[in-house]
This record gives C-alpha cells, sequence and structure tokens, in this order.
C-alpha cells in the first residue's frame, strides 16, 4: 500500500474534561490515499477539487470537501490498541464531505477506548464518475479492504472492522453493511481479494432510503438526478434487499430531525428485524440533526455508553 504520510495533531479543543479524549485528540495522524494509481471511472470527470470551511469565518479546522477526485483515509492510533478498528463515513448530503484530516472529538473518543480508528474522504456520485450512485459504496468497499490489509501491522483484528456512517454517510454505510457480496469496481491490487463487511455498523440520523416519502430530497438528486424511476429509488434504498448475513447494526436519530425523516432510521430497523440481524435502536425526542459527542451541558452524550456496550456485547472489543 502506497501512503501519502504526514503527522498532523488533533485539537483537543472542547475535550478538556477529559484527559483520555485530549491526548487522543493529540495523536498523530496518517493520511492513505484510497486509490494510489487514480480512481477508476474518472474518464468524464472534469471537476476540480476543493476544500472549504463549513462555516464561512468559522473555525479553520472545521472543513468540506467538494469534487473529490483523490479520496482518502486518516489513521488514527490509539495509545492502548484494543485490536478493533471503526471506518468512519461522514456526511455532507452527496454534495460535499463534511470531514477534517485534523481529526474530530468523536473518533477522538473511540481513540479513548482503544479502537484505531479511519476517518474517510469519498467520492460524489454527481461528479460524472462512472460508476455513477455506487461511487462512494466503492470508496467505502476500498476503504475497508485496504484497512484490513494493513490491520496486521495495527495491532487490529482484520475481522473486527467497524464503520459508523453519519447521514448521508449512514447511507454509505448501511450500503456497505447490506452489499459486501457485490462488487463494485474491478480488482487494483491484493488488498481487492480481502472481504468488505463490516463486523458491526453504527448508523447516526443516516439518510436510507430512496423511496417516497421519507426520500432525502437533497441526496436523493445527488445520486440519480431530478427525475428518479422507481427502479432508480429501490437501487439505492438500503432497507431493501437485506441480507441474512448482515452484520449487528446499531442507529440513533431524533425524532424532530428537520433534515432526514427519522423514518429513514425506521425503517432500516425494521428491514433488519425482518432478517433476524441483531439490531438496536435510539431515538431522541429532541437533538435536529447532526447531533455529536457532547450534550449542550458538556456531558457525552447517551449514545456513547449505548454504542460501546453494543459493541462490547457483539464481540468487536472486550
Amino acid at each position: 500500500m502506497e501512503t501519502d504520510r504526514r503527522t498532523l495533531l488533533g485539537l483537543a479543543a472542547g475535550l478538556a474534561a477529559s484527559p483520555a479524549l485530549v491526548r487522543a485528540a493529540e495523536t498523530p495522524l496518517d493520511i492513505v490515499d484510497l486509490w494510489p494509481k487514480g480512481a477508476p471511472g474518472g474518464e468524464k470527470v472534469s471537476v476540480t477539487e476543493q476544500v472549504i470551511l463549513r462555516t464561512p469565518g468559522g473555525d479553520p479546522n472545521d472543513t468540506a470537501f467538494l469534487n473529490i477526485t483523490k479520496p482518502w483515509l486518516t489513521l488514527r492510533r490509539p495509545a492502548k490498541p484494543n485490536g478493533a478498528a471503526a471506518l468512519m463515513i461522514p456526511g455532507g448530503g452527496y454534495r460535499r464531505v463534511a470531514t477534517r484530516k485534523t481529526g474530530g472529538p468523536i473518533d477522538a473518543w473511540l481513540l479513548s477506548l482503544g479502537v484505531t480508528v479511519f476517518a474517510m474522504d469519498y467520492r460524489l456520485p454527481a461528479d460524472g464518475w462512472a460508476a455513477g450512485p455506487d461511487v462512494s459504496l466503492q470508496d467505502a468497499q476500498r476503504a475497508m479492504r485496504l484497512i484490513r490489509a494493513r490491520a496486521a501491522s495495527l495491532g487490529v483484528d482484520p475481522a473486527k472492522v467497524a464503520a459508523l456512517g453519519f447521514s448521508a454517510g449512514g447511507h454509505v454505510a448501511a450500503r456497505l453493511a447490506t452489499q459486501f457480496n457485490r462488487d463494485t469496481y474491478a480488482p487494483v491490487d491484493e488488498a481487492d481479494t480481502l472481504p468488505t463487511r463490516p463486523f458491526a455498523t453504527g448508523l447516526f440520523y443516516p439518510v436510507i432510503t430512496g423511496t417516497l416519502p421519507y426520500a432525502h430530497g437533497g441526496s436523493l438528486k445527488e445520486l440519480l438526478g431530478a427525475n428518479p424511476t422507481d427502479a432508480q429509488r429501490q437501487a439505492i434504498s438500503a432497507e431493501i434487499g437485506v441480507p441474512a448475513d448482515a452484520p449487528p447494526t446499531f442507529i440513533t436519530a431524533a425524532a424532530d430531525d428537520k433534515t432526514v425523516p427519522v423514518e429513514n432510521s425506521v425503517l432500516m430497523w425494521q428491514a433488519l428485524r425482518a432478517k433476524k440481524i441483531p439490531v438496536e435502536m435510539h431515538l431522541e425526542e429532541v437533538g435536529g440533526h447532526g447531533f455529536g459527542l457532547k450534550t449542550p451541558n458538556g456531558q457525552l452524550a447517551p449514545w456513547t455508553g449505548a454504542l460501546d456496550t453494543f459493541f462490547k456485547r457483539h464481540g468487536l472489543y472486550a
């Protein structure tokens, strides 16, 4: 695997209440190119990659990437690895990827538990890639394989790699967890012989369905254009065609989410239950879209303890 190695420091701001999180936030990063020889299907891609501040004039480390042509992973290693890894897939409505190369508080929290963390930047479907709505799934499958290819050198069990997806990234993670038996690209190296199924999955306020009436309009337009057919809508709906061997899944969302209807989470829970897949769902009365690691009073959000317990119960780590 070729790596573009740069040492960066994650920010400890906002984490001072927890020394373990502060130490995790200061963990150096590796940046790993997903496709060192170029991403597949880019013959008609003419966009220029951009990085912007999510809030103009705001935190210079709170960034978003647009028109991605060279997707990457950041790797952060815990001080005391527990043998597990997590692939974090951020959101952005498939119009951008809201992530930062310096890391963030949720991956710092996972590091404090001993989890080796990979955060993912990924290509977007409206930029002209040949794979169309599957292009982000290509990157997620490739990411899982690269993590497993490198696992032994990191003290990670290659079987125990979870995937956590947020908003539109939750859609990518849900498809990764339900379409791992479908190869979305031709192999490019030895890593592509490895499996893509996550050991477990966490879905946070996720986009799930492309069907009416609960499809997230912005994501749907970026995935399929302005006038998708019913067949196209169903093809990108993660709740349709769940396999009997989908991984255990944790879901959390808020009932007052005005961006992605909470019914997306419910549809996924129902689909997994129908196939007898272990699934746990936490729906908050209030919280909106994009709630993070901490509550407004500065405490760790309830989902953190629930997710930790869920992962332990299913054997991701002890």
